[in-house]
Order: C-alpha cells, then structure tokens, then sequence
C-alpha cells in the first residue's frame, strides 16, 4: 500500500507523488482514494485504493534496472512489415498503456528506428515525444539526475 510521499508511477501518465489518502462517499458508499499528483504536468489523479493493482500504478524503477533500459534502445527493432500506422500506433499505445519501462522503451526504440527510415506520421511523432518524456522522468527519479539531462542521454543512443 502507498502512504503519503510516496513516489509511484501511473502509466502514460508517468511520475509522481501520493500526496493524500482522502475518503469520498460515491453512491452512499464510502471509497478510499489515493490523490496522486503527476510531478511533470502537476495533473492530479484520483486512484480507488481498491483498484491500484487494476490500473497498474507500480514503484520507480530500481537504479540498477536504468542499464537494462539502455540495453533495450540499443537492441534490434522489431522489423518495419506492411503494417499502416494506425495500427503500428495501436499496438505501442497498448504497450504504453501497460506502463512497464521496457515496454516504453522497445515503443521508443521502434519509433526512433523507424523515423530513421521514414517520416512519422503525426501521432507516431507525439507518441515518440510522450515514450520519451516518460522515459525521462522515471529514470531521472532513479538515478536522481536531471530529466532534460536523461532524455539527451536517451536521444544520444540513436545518434550515428
């Protein structure tokens, strides 16, 4: 369970602190719910302290693990096929809706590859940007850097 303080991360939403554990009465019954402010946008999300599990709110990633994810950038893309964008864009926004950090990464990956080989369409580009973004934030939480500094060093991977 979270307690006040605590830093979590809320997928496609990224970073941030539980700052209250409120009770609201719904419907006549009374939920318990965690107020989780997003620390890169101060958006704040309430989240039913029965479905933390459901929506997948997880802990940073350990400092150890940051290797890992540089490992997955470096690593091969999946091979570009015949697939449309809208359909490419459904299945890494599916990856980016499960929160896992390797999951973001191979979407981050994939699209920095890809924009290697053609020109994104629109919604890859913000997709690209948001991956990165989250990227960022979560790894510049475990290893206390700077997230402007973290997103160099995960733009650098592709340089040639």
């Amino acid at each position: 369970m979270y307690s006040r303080g605590d830093i979590a991360v809320y997928p496609a939403h990224g970073v941030g602190v539980i700052e209250a554990i409120e009770t609201k009465s719904i419907s006549g019954q009374d939920c318990s719910f965690l107020i989780m402010r997003i620390l890169d946008n101060d958006m704040t999300i309430m989240i039913p302290t029965n479905n933390v599990n459901k929506v997948g709110l997880r802990s940073v990633i350990d400092k150890k693990k940051v290797d890992g994810i540089f490992s997955i950038l470096q690593g091969d893309s999946i091979p570009i096929d015949s697939k449309t964008w809208n359909k490419r864009f459904r299945d890494y926004s599916e990856k980016v809706k499960v929160g896992s950090t390797s999951d973001i990464a191979e979407v981050m990956r994939d699209l920095m590859n890809l924009k290697n080989h053609k020109t994104l369409s629109f919604g890859e580009r913000k997709m690209l940007d948001n991956v990165k973004n989250l990227l960022a934030q979560e790894i510049a939480m475990a290893t206390n850097d700077k997230a402007h500094e973290v997103e160099e060093r995960l733009t650098g991977v592709f340089d040639n």
